[in-house]
């Protein structure tokens, strides 16, 4: 049962692999308003280039701009979660928890008394909305997840309803693109139970919607071609339609590693091994010089995407070499890490026709503790279909 709801819960987990979330079209010509927008815009960029105190400097701004509006507090309530997922110390991971808190339980109380005074308030539906998202990825940390799947439930009537308030929200459609398209990913039983309890799974439906949000809207566009970038290297197995979006975000946030690493990712996948290659030696780079965000914490990440350059060459010696490399770090922090190299192991093996192998790498990726994702995803699909080299998209 656990695992189930785990799975089903994987939809709503996309707060920890990009920072923050669009805002409603709700300013007006209000100054002060106008004001909270450009400090949430930075805070927006600042958390995008991977600035936590940068970001939390911007943000706490807006909130004392306005104390009684819930949505600078909704936007701090996200950066403290996104920094806390991808601290790598137990120290950072306490302040940021404790900031989080504060600030979901700040939104709730201010946009529930907004509402209580004007049901048809849209910036306060939203906030509400922003802040049961949050309280449902908090419940899947802790493995609450009947909790998780409660908060879960009200997110997209909120959602809805900020919609028919404001119709000129298109920041509003990334948030139901994530639901769409992701929920399109379970199946079985767990997509039947969350078409039939928070929204339809609706993959051509959710790339629609990340486009419109990337198209049309305001504080959004760049967090619509993150998902876009995920969805197309990943998903769709369509690494050309990725590409110029993860060159966009790679240049306009040069600190983001997160961005640089997806860019080695899907050149290698095109066999564009040259400009993979490049990028991978620039993070090299970066990591020696150990200029913040970049730290030693990063070199297993580094060295899982050279096995992967390797791997789609056909190195597999080589790559090899490079995956162990990888999974030498064990601490919590690297689980994702150690889940793809064990996945790509899996696939050497394979590709060398050792079935057993290959299926005892892809099932220690399935064991690797909060690794739940992409590598998990394919983990399972080569348990069923074994990995051809030959059956790669070029």
């Amino acid at each position: 049962m656990r695992k189930f709801l785990s799975l089903l819960m994987i939809p709503l987990l996309f707060l920890g692999a990009i920072f923050l979330f669009p805002g409603p079209e709700l300013w007006g010509k209000d100054p002060a308003r106008e004001r909270a927008e450009d400090f949430i815009r930075r805070g927006v960029e600042k958390g995008l280039n991977l600035d936590d105190r940068g970001a939390v400097a911007e943000l706490m701004k807006a909130v004392e701009g306005d104390r009684e509006s819930p949505v600078g507090y909704a936007y701090l309530a996200m950066a403290h979660l996104f920094f806390y997922e991808t601290a790598f110390g137990e120290g950072e991971k306490k302040k940021h928890e404790s900031s989080m808190l504060r600030a979901v339980e700040d939104t709730q109380s201010r946009a529930e008394k907004q509402m209580e005074k004007d049901p048809k308030n849209a910036e306060a539906c939203f906030s509400l909305a922003i802040s049961r998202m949050l309280k449902n990825r908090w419940e899947i940390l802790r493995k609450n997840y009947f909790r998780a799947f409660r908060e879960a439930q009200g997110v997209w009537d909120l959602l809805e309803r900020t919609q028919e308030l404001d119709p000129q929200n298109f920041d509003v459609y990334y948030p139901m693109g994530v639901l769409h398209y992701h929920l399109a990913q379970l199946s079985g039983i767990a997509r039947w139970i969350t078409s039939l309890f928070i929204t339809s799974a609706d993959r051509e439906r959710g790339l629609k919607e990340f486009e419109t949000a990337h198209e049309k809207g305001r504080l959004m566009k760049d967090l619509a071609a993150s998902n876009l970038v995920s969805a197309y290297s990943g998903y769709e197995k369509q690494p050309a339609r990725a590409l110029p979006l993860a060159k966009m975000l790679k240049e306009k946030y040069p600190d983001n590693y997160n961005f640089s690493f997806a860019l080695i990712n899907i050149l290698s996948d095109l066999q564009r091994f040259d400009e993979a290659g490049a990028v991978a030696r620039e993070m090299e780079i970066k990591i020696k010089a150990g200029r913040p965000p970049y730290r030693p914490e990063l070199w297993p990440r580094y060295h899982q995407s050279l096995g992967k350059i390797a791997l789609d060459r056909g190195e597999y010696g080589k790559a090899e070499e490079y995956l162990r490399q990888a999974l030498k770090d064990t601490a919590p922090y690297n689980a994702r890490v150690r889940a793809h190299a064990l996945v790509r192991l899996g696939m050497i093996q394979d590709a060398r026709k050792d079935r057993k192998s290959a299926e005892d790498y892809y099932r220690k990726a399935l064991e690797v503790e909060g690794a739940e994702g992409s590598a998990q995803r394919l983990a399972r699909e080569y348990l069923e279909v074994p990995y051809s080299p030959e059956g790669k998209e070029k």
